[in-house]
């Protein structure tokens, strides 16, 4: 007696049965699978690009607006501070390394960094193709700017003024590509790195002509107030060239008590520290994890339901069956084994669905994500993740089917068949 094959038979001859069964089930899956990769993919950027990062030294404002602009660039900065007072900060016994960066520009909608050669090593990222900047006007792009740009080595562009592509604000300066990092799958992926005074003379030169046209039409009448401003002007913009913000690593950890305190109490600055900052915003986002979780669970204990009620319905109906299986040998146990086959059956069949529903909704949300903030934030999802949810997945099954075996263990052969008969 094959038991196997009168199982797939049973299946197929309750085809709307099975195909809900098998749905709801594959439902309750790719959510849970889903937002459990939503989940490990969010959590893993915000700690993977944290990297060395203990303090943010920015323009007041939001803390968190800062370090997401400054540490993850999915933002705007707060504003602008002056490099000489950053440096004042960076010379502290509390501060291991202090990097600068300045931003400003982009170049279809990939940010430019003005920084220095340290700021590669918080994502440990290493020339691929190419060499660091040596000089204004160089650049070196991270690999998915260079991929998705098709820009190689040599090749020269114009950036354009702020964050967000634009004709109408374009530098006049060209910027060459001299390197390519490779991939790290870190936020200097999607970054455009240079140095701080490609950033500075491009704004001088924008600044300077601005000035130019303004002073030719006023110097017939104002030649000597005219030299006198441009000379202030001049020695303002040598003492007080500016960044957007500094990215800072302490020596010791009593540094976290003392050094964001002074700074927000002492200066014109803000002191955010990312972990924190992006701690909370996890326990914000985490909020909706949960409730979608929830949500996951409550459509598997219904789809557990179904597949109960299916198995269950099956049984009552097929008990004359069932009761002339008995008649020509077969056992209780061959029976449940049966009923066991069709239940797991259902969640093999489920598991595919879901895989494919997972797919294929991921792939359209992280396109999505990917269009909006240049960068793929699709994160494996954790084998341990996978296990816990098919075990519960596998226990509720088992469940359903325990449940719905229970009127074959009370099958009474002689009166279903007298009965039948």
């Amino acid at each position: 007696m094959n038991i196997w094959k009168i199982s797939l038979k049973n299946i197929k001859s309750k085809p709307l049965y099975t195909f809900l069964s098998v749905f709801i089930l594959a439902l309750s899956i790719a959510l849970l699978l889903g937002i459990k990769q939503i989940e490990a993919s969010f959590k893993y950027q915000m700690q993977n690009n944290l990297g060395n990062i203990d303090l943010v030294i920015g323009a007041k404002g939001s803390p968190l607006q800062l370090v997401l602009s400054s540490v993850l660039h999915m933002d705007n900065p707060t504003g602008n501070i002056v490099y000489e007072d950053a440096k004042k900060i960076s010379k502290s016994p509390f501060v291991k390394s202090a990097i600068p960066i300045s931003i400003g520009d982009n170049y279809k909608n990939y940010k430019i960094v003005g920084t220095t050669p340290e700021f590669a090593t918080l994502y440990e990222a290493k020339i691929n193709k190419g060499r660091s900047v040596e000089k204004s006007m160089e650049v070196v792009l991270g690999a998915t700017v260079a991929k998705q740009l098709q820009l190689k080595i040599g090749d020269t562009f114009l950036s354009s003024h702020g964050l967000v592509e634009n004709t109408i604000e374009v530098h006049s300066e060209e910027l060459t590509v001299v390197g390519i990092y490779a991939q790290t799958n870190k936020v200097i992926d999607r970054l455009i790195i240079t140095n701080l005074e490609s950033i500075w003379e491009v704004h001088e030169h924008t600044e300077d002509e601005e000035e130019v046209e303004n002073h030719l039409k006023e110097e017939h009448e104002h030649h000597e107030e005219h030299e006198e401003h441009e000379h202030d002007e001049e020695h303002e913009h040598d003492e007080h060239k500016q960044i957007t913000s500094l990215l800072v690593s302490f020596r010791n950890p009593s540094a976290f008590l003392t050094l964001p305190r002074k700074i927000n109490d002492a200066t014109n600055m803000q002191a955010a520290l990312p972990k924190y900052e992006l701690d909370k915003l996890y326990q914000y986002t985490g909020v909706g994890f949960k409730t979608i979780s929830w949500i996951g669970y409550l459509i598997l204990v219904i789809s557990s339901i179904t597949i109960f009620i299916s198995l269950y319905k099956m049984v009552k109906e097929r008990a004359f069956d069932l009761a002339l299986l008995r008649t020509y040998g077969a056992s209780n146990l061959q029976l449940i084994t049966m009923i066991a086959y069709e239940g797991f059956l259902i969640v093999v069949f489920a598991f595919f669905l879901a895989f494919l529903l997972l797919k294929t909704g991921l792939f359209f949300l992280f396109k999505v994500i990917e269009t909006e903030y240049k960068q793929n934030m699709l994160h494996q999802l954790p084998m341990q993740d996978f296990i816990e949810i098919a075990v519960v997945v596998v226990v509720m099954i088992i469940l359903s089917i325990l449940l719905a075996i229970y009127p074959i263990i009370k099958l009474n052969i002689s009166t279903i068949l007298s009965n039948e008969k």
